[in-house]
């Protein structure tokens, strides 16, 4: 008689485990497909119509997924008006404002969370409250300092107003940051001689650099979705940023509303912010995820 055959396998002591279908997980994969969609769904809509035929778009009842695509409206968007020229009007005034925003609150942030000045606390507490304060109120006051200093038609105008609008959630979320650090590092360095300034530039910066990242991105996004301020600081066409040029997009006749165009200055403008999310998406997350788990 064999051996081998009356011999009892060994069991694992760690079985491997089953998954099971459970009422729980399907629940739960309802709820993110539908969140997703709920998302989604006017991206979507936007990018359909923008290819969509002008009689697809106004058709009753509504043609959700066309069967026809054109390119018809990104061709008269760019034809009837300088679009690339708002484009870089966007982009020259969001990265101004964005450095500027940085590169005072990030001292101001340092200071706040390793300086302790006098009355630092009351700052907090004020830094916070202009934070949760509706900025649309500022507009008129904002409108007369801009008539005074003689910046209407300006860049300057817009770039102030950005910073000092982004500035509080900037040195917000920066303060949190430099507050995680270890003080050992900047110890050191004080031993080793280094000054306030250069152990901020060249040991603190990059220790946060995500931060950085994620804070200059919202920074960015803020100032180029803007529509409020910057159609009531610049009135010269070709001065004209994204969001209002696209407001501003007008149909060949009188009664015609231009669905198609708009949509594409939508699409358009949002290329490169979703470019910008994918070029630095793990400085994101790490700036997201930063101290969520201790020890």
């Amino acid at each position: 008689m064999s051996l081998g055959s009356n011999a009892r396998q060994p069991r694992s002591p760690h079985p491997a485990p089953t998954r099971s279908l459970t009422l729980t997980n399907i629940l739960f994969g309802l709820a993110v497909v539908a969140i997703v969609i709920f998302c989604l769904a006017p991206v979507l809509w936007q990018v359909l119509t923008s290819f969509k035929l002008t009689e697809d778009i106004i058709a009753i009842p509504n043609i959700y997924f066309p069967t026809r695509f054109t390119f018809d409206h990104y061709i008269q968007l760019f034809q009837r008006q300088p679009f690339w020229r708002y484009v870089l009007n966007s982009t020259f005034v969001a990265v101004t404002s964005t450095i500027t925003c940085l590169a005072i609150g990030a001292p101001a942030a340092y200071a706040l969370a390793r300086l302790h000045p006098r009355g630092s606390h009351w700052i907090l507490a004020g830094i916070l409250l202009v934070t949760l304060f509706p900025y649309i109120l500022l507009i008129q006051g904002l409108l007369q300092i801009v008539q005074v200093l003689h910046l209407a038609n300006n860049y300057l105008a817009l770039i102030i107003t950005y910073t000092a609008i982004n500035l509080p959630l900037t040195i917000l979320v920066m303060r949190s940051f430099f507050a995680q650090l270890p003080k050992d590092l900047e110890d050191a360095a004080r031993v080793d001689g280094y000054t306030t300034v250069q152990m901020l530039i060249r040991i603190v910066l990059p220790l946060t650099l995500p931060a950085l990242v994620t804070t200059g991105i919202l920074t960015f996004i803020a100032s180029w979705n803007e529509y409020i301020f910057a159609l009531t600081f610049i009135t010269e066409d070709t001065m004209k940023t994204i969001p209002v040029a696209a407001a501003q997009i007008s149909g060949s006749s009188t009664y015609e509303a231009p669905y198609g165009p708009i949509a594409a200055a939508t699409v358009v403008g949002t290329i490169p912010l979703i470019l910008l999310v994918l070029i630095f998406q793990r400085q994101i997350i790490q700036g997201l995820t930063a101290g969520a788990v201790k020890g």
